[in-house]
């Protein structure tokens, strides 16, 4: 993920953050680490928040050609064109930013504006796995999207979180 990430965006994170790049580094690591937590916990969820992100995930595994890059990515447009996935994300960033929060002491307001730079950054990571995937290179004994007990492929996706 920081490696998608990069240098200019990371320091761009810290000024907001008032850090260096280490507690950016670290900042980036829990957020995205409870985003995907929490998109894990949605998508095996039996409501309309685990229907959603199953199918947000079969958007991005189905994506043809996948994204590519921060840069096709960038602003409302960014949002826009990431489609359903963009969407679930935002609606998971207000609790995560809370939860950020609270283990960290940074504001929630700052908090929410790293999400909505990362946004673009997850959308990013998310379209090059599921397009590695659909290549064949899912990881040995991963469950296919959608298999019962799974999170529809997330886990595939998402990897450890903090890519």
């Amino acid at each position: 993920m920081l490696g998608e990430l990069g240098d200019d965006k990371l320091t761009e994170i810290a000024g907001l953050l008032g850090t260096d790049d280490s507690g950016a580094r670290e900042t980036v690591s829990q957020t995205v680490g409870a985003m995907t937590g929490d998109l894990r916990q949605k998508a095996d969820a039996d409501d309309a928040d685990g229907v959603a992100v199953r199918q947000a995930i079969a958007e991005v595994a189905e994506a043809e050609p996948p994204l590519e890059g921060v840069a096709t990515l960038g602003g409302l447009g960014g949002l826009l064109s990431g489609g359903m996935m963009a969407g679930v994300l935002a609606k998971v960033g207000k609790p995560v930013a809370a939860a950020v929060s609270k283990r960290t002491g940074i504001p929630a307001a700052t908090v929410s504006r790293v999400i909505e730079m990362l946004i673009p950054v997850v959308l990013a990571v998310l379209a090059k796995r599921a397009s590695g995937r659909a290549a064949g290179t899912a990881a040995p004994g991963a469950a296919p999207s959608g298999a019962p007990g799974t999170s529809g492929g997330l886990g595939d996706l998402l990897g450890g979180g903090k890519k």
